[in-house]
């Protein structure tokens, strides 16, 4: 079972979103809260597997959110909500440690997706649109580039190929298609990746690879 909590400042939003996430047998909205301050108490209270969290709320802002909620003992896993798909706000928050994003008026069946894709380990990220807002809003400095080359140096020839399509927005199951590896395989050079590159999620790999200009 998929523990969920919902985080949003718009009381119609959390109730269609709990609504959505109860509809799905394997997924149960354990708690929800109405601001990033309220998302962190209640985090700290009950074990979350997923918060879905929006961007912009009063209090503790969505960003900010995201980067406590991560840095808790047992750190849920984050989908960032956001109204805009060309939000700026939004790489901030993958950047803080989101696993994905989604707009507010992704199809339903998308959401759900969502959920159980970063539960299981995985980011959700639109191609388009991940490309799109990260390609706007992060421009690496010759400094910084030569920073992430000299991290992914430490990678197997393996590992990069495995990092250039998990840069891509593909998932293990797609990497592991492309590359006729075992999925198993896949989430093994995964997580060496991760722990490589120090970084926490699949996300900021993917950022740190741009940064690389490996994709």
């Amino acid at each position: 079972m998929i523990r969920a909590m919902v985080v949003d400042d718009d009381a119609l939003v959390r109730l269609g979103l709990t609504d959505l996430l109860d509809s799905d047998d394997t997924i149960e909205v354990i708690a929800q809260a109405t601001d990033g301050l309220h998302a962190i108490e209640q985090a700290t209270a009950h074990r979350i597997d997923v918060a879905l969290v929006d961007v912009r709320m009063s209090r503790m802002d969505g960003i900010t959110a995201t980067r406590r909620l991560r840095a808790l003992p047992h750190p849920p896993k984050v989908i960032t909500l956001t109204t805009f798909d060309l939000d700026e706000y939004v790489y901030d928050a993958l950047a803080a440690g989101a696993d994905g994003f989604l707009l507010k008026d992704t199809d339903p069946a998308e959401i759900l997706r969502a959920v159980h894709l970063v539960a299981a380990g995985s980011a959700m990220l639109h191609p388009t649109a991940a490309r799109r807002l990260i390609d706007r809003y992060h421009h690496a400095g010759q400094p910084q580039a030569t920073a992430a080359r000299a991290r992914l140096e430490h990678l197997t020839p393996r590992e990069g190929d495995v990092l250039a399509l998990l840069a891509r927005g593909d998932t293990n199951a797609d990497i592991a298609t492309r590359l006729n590896m075992r999925e198993s395989t896949v989430k093994a050079h995964v997580s060496r990746i991760l722990s490589v590159l120090e970084v926490t999620n699949r996300v900021q790999a993917a950022l740190l690879a741009r940064d690389a200009g490996l994709t």
